[in-house]
C-alpha cells in the first residue's frame, strides 16, 4: 500500500487491528481444541465418567464418535489445511 493509502486508512488502524487479534486468538483455540493430546485427555475422561456410571454406553459412544472425528482432524493439521501438526 502506498503512503496515502495508508493515512487515508488510519482511522480505521483499531478495527484492523482488533480483527487481526480476533483471528489469533480464535486461531489459538482453534488449535488447542484440535490438539491431539487434549483430545486423548478428554477421551481419559470420557472412559472414567462411563466406569464411574455418570454416562450411558450410548453416551460414550456419540461423545467418543466426535472426539475420534476430532482427533482426526487435529492428526491432518486442523480444520482447512491439509498438512500435518508439526508436534
Amino acid at each position: 500500500m502506498g503512503l496515502i493509502t495508508e493515512v487515508l486508512l488510519l482511522p480505521f488502524a483499531p478495527a484492523r487491528c482488533s480483527g487481526w487479534a480476533i483471528k489469533q486468538v480464535l486461531r489459538e483455540a482453534e488449535r488447542v481444541y484440535y490438539d491431539p493430546a487434549t483430545v486423548q485427555a478428554e477421551l481419559g475422561r470420557l472412559a472414567q465418567r462411563l466406569e464411574a456410571g455418570e454416562i450411558t454406553e450410548e453416551e460414550f459412544d456419540r461423545q467418543e464418535d466426535e472426539l475420534l472425528d476430532r482427533l482426526a482432524v487435529g492428526m491432518r493439521g486442523g480444520p482447512g489445511t491439509g498438512e500435518g501438526t508439526a508436534l
